[in-house]
This record gives C-alpha cells, sequence and structure tokens, in this order.
C-alpha cells in the first residue's frame, strides 16, 4: 500500500522519509547474510555483539594464511548509507569485504553502528569509536592470534568513510589506544554538499551546521594536520555528485601541514559507490586492487622500520 503524502511530515529521497505519527519508513532496504565460509574466497566470518545495551555488533572477516605467515593487517571498514541505511550484514558489504580480506591478506572488522533518524547523530560515531576500543581490548581471540595490531587501517565508503575519518581524528584526541594506525582510506567520502546537507541537518540536531567539522573538516585546518596516521587513500569517481569534497579533502589534507602522505585515485566515468553496485566490473576490480595495493604498501612500510 502506498503511504498517504499527506501525513509524510519530512522526506529525504532516496534515504527515508518520516511520517507525521514518528514512523521512520526507507526507500532501501537491506537484506541480511549470515556470516559463515565463503566458497569463493575461503573467507570465513563471525558476527560478536559488543555491547547488548546499545546494541553493537562487529562482523569479522578472516582470510585463509598459512600459519608460517606473519600476522596480517587489520581493516577497520564502516559501511556507507547517508548515516541512514544500509548494514554490516548485507549481502552487499558481505561480499565486498569477502573479497578484500582474501586479495588485502587482512582481518577485516565491520562496524553494524546504529542508524539515523531513530538513532541521531553522533550515534554511528560514538558506535565506531567503541567498536574501536573493542578492537584494542584484544578480547577477541580472531583479533588477538590473527591480527598484527601495529598495521590497523580505518576505511569506509561514502558516510563510512566520513565516519572512519571521525573516528580516527577522536582516537588521536582521546589517546590511550594500543594500537598502531598504518592508514586511513577513504573511498568516496561524504564531506556534505548540496542537498545531501539537508539530510545532515535531520539527522543531527543542535550541530554545527555545513561546516560542522566532522561534516566539512577541510574548513578546519587543525583537524586535517592533527590526523593520526601516516598515510591516507582518497578514492573519487568522475561522476559522483560527492567528487568535489573528496578532491577537496585530498587538497586541503596537503596543505594543512600534517606530516603525511596522501594519495588520490579516480575512478573515470563512474558514479558514486559504482563498486557496490557493479562488482564484477573491470573498473570495480581495479578500485578494488587499489585499495588492496594501498594496504600491502603499508605492510611493507612499517616492516621496513
Amino acid at each position: 500500500m502506498e503511504s498517504d503524502p499527506t501525513q509524510i511530515a519530512h522526506d529525504f529521497p532516496p534515504f527515508f522519509r518520516v511520517h507525521s505519527t514518528g514512523h521512520v519508513e526507507r526507500y532501501i532496504t537491506h537484506d541480511f547474510v549470515p556470516p559463515g565460509h565463503d566458497p569463493l574466497t575461503d573467507v570465513v566470518s563471525k558476527d560478536v555483539l559488543i555491547s547488548p545495551q546499545t546494541p553493537l555488533s562487529v562482523r569479522l572477516f578472516l582470510p585463509k594464511i598459512p600459519p608460517s605467515d606473519p600476522k596480517p593487517p587489520l581493516i577497520f571498514y564502516t559501511h556507507g548509507g547517508g548515516f541512514t541505511i544500509e548494514s554490516a550484514f548485507s549481502s552487499t558489504y558481505h561480499r565486498h569485504l569477502n573479497a578484500l580480506a582474501s586479495l588485502s591478506r587482512s582481518l577485516i572488522v565491520s562496524v553494524d553502528y546504529r542508524l539515523a533518524p531513530e538513532h541521531p547523530i553522533p550515534a554511528c560515531y560514538d558506535d565506531s569509536f567503541a567498536a574501536l576500543r573493542w578492537v584494542d581490548s584484544r578480547s577477541d581471540p580472531w583479533i588477538s592470534d590473527h591480527a598484527d595490531l601495529r598495521r590497523v587501517f580505518l576505511a569506509g565508503d561514502s558516510a563510512g568513510a566520513n565516519i572512519a575519518h571521525n573516528t580516527l581524528v577522536r582516537a588521536r584526541s582521546d589517546g590511550g589506544f594500543g594500537l598502531g594506525f598504518a592508514g586511513l582510506i577513504l573511498v568516496h567520502p561524504f564531506f556534505g554538499i548540496g542537498k545531501a546537507d539537508r539530510v545532515w541537518d535531520y539527522t543531527c540536531p543542535g550541530s554545527g551546521g555545513v561546516d560542522d567539522p566532522r561534516l566539512h573538516p577541510m574548513a578546519h585546518p587543525d583537524v586535517m594536520s592533527g590526523l593520526g596516521c601516516g598515510r591516507v587513500l582518497v578514492c573519487v569517481a568522475e561522476k559522483d555528485f560527492l567528487r568535489s569534497r573528496g578532491l577537496g579533502y585530498y587538497q586541503s589534507l596537503k596543505e594543512s601541514g600534517w606530516n603525511g602522505v596522501v594519495e588520490m585515485f579516480e575512478t573515470p566515468g563512474e558514479q558514486h559507490v559504482f563498486h557496490l553496485l557493479d562488482h564484477t566490473s573491470a573498473n570495480a576490480a581495479a578500485l578494488l586492487t587499489r585499495i588492496v595495493q594501498f594496504v600491502n604498501s603499508g605492510v611493507r612500510a612499517l616492516s621496513n622500520v
């Protein structure tokens, strides 16, 4: 049954609309794929409930690595979806992270953070930071036994890239971590632009507006210069409506006085998060290969320290 438009109080396509009763209706819903063994990549996965009160869960992906090999790096991943849709447990991200774990030979921790607007921002940031603290606790045997925690990469796409950036900024500010942050990987990052800012204003009540440092860090050089890692990869797509903000982040980081190396990778002719929509394309494979190269080059650099 179609909704009565007269009962819609707020409408934010393609993400969600809010009825006058307060009911949230999403335009896009996600499926659920259980963890387990993936026969295509030979990666195994499992879910861990970190906080029953929140609730907050993560999905771990463990590639097959010979016991004689060094411990692999850890990729801490946050999914995209405008802060309001998708899940770490959907087929889209389950497939993508199985492939990334296998090709990069990395243990991946994927955060299933709470979604807005039912859980307004900063819930997503708080959940991501809590999950990173959980990784640092080494309470799970997959993490303590199978990951080199000197080599932790924070990564995400779209709004998840925004969350990854802000998680790293908060980790540096709060301190007390025993993790080595080897790099930050931002894929088609969302740092605000045009109509998308309406979603931010609604889902983050009381924010600083379009120049809030969480949404637009490029307007805050002190935030950029204090980024707590030595390497950053920014990936953009030629026809992505967020391309200009990704390029702006790259340029601002270079000019901020930050003492690190930032790299850029652009995919010609593609739209926003195309690699998740058509993972079989040649451009999707090239993007994944570039991310893997970034992780592997970081591992080599640390090995030479």
